[in-house]
């Protein structure tokens, strides 16, 4: 029986055989989060359903991923101690610490 994508019911991973690496946890304001190898850092947010991990400096907004492609600096995360990270560039690593980053994320920093 065939559909009508032509590929017999098949999802593109059974096309081309490949198969995910074992999940591994990420952390998130204290939240565990599931997240696959060659996944970024926003993929993983997202697929557990946070859509905002930044504010803005003025108003508290919250901000997430808007351009994907680490040109609009919306998805800027504090990654392992260290802010000013885009989170739509930054590979998810097990282990790693995300924390949502509030303004310019340097206020621990006294700059």
């Amino acid at each position: 029986m065939s559909d009508s994508t032509g590929s017999g019911g098949r999802t593109p991973r059974d096309l081309v055989g490949g198969a995910p690496e074992a999940a591994y946890a990420i952390r998130f304001d204290g939240r565990e989060i599931p997240a696959q190898a060659g996944q970024s850092i926003a993929a993983a947010l997202w697929g557990a359903g946070i859509l905002a991990w930044r504010t803005t400096r003025d108003g508290g907004s919250p901000r997430g991923a808007f351009c994907g492609i680490g040109q609009c600096y919306d998805c800027l995360a504090t990654v392992n101690g260290r802010p000013n990270q885009r989170a739509c560039l930054v590979p998810a690593r097990p282990g790693d610490t995300v924390t949502t980053q509030e303004g310019t994320g340097r206020a621990d920093l006294a700059v």
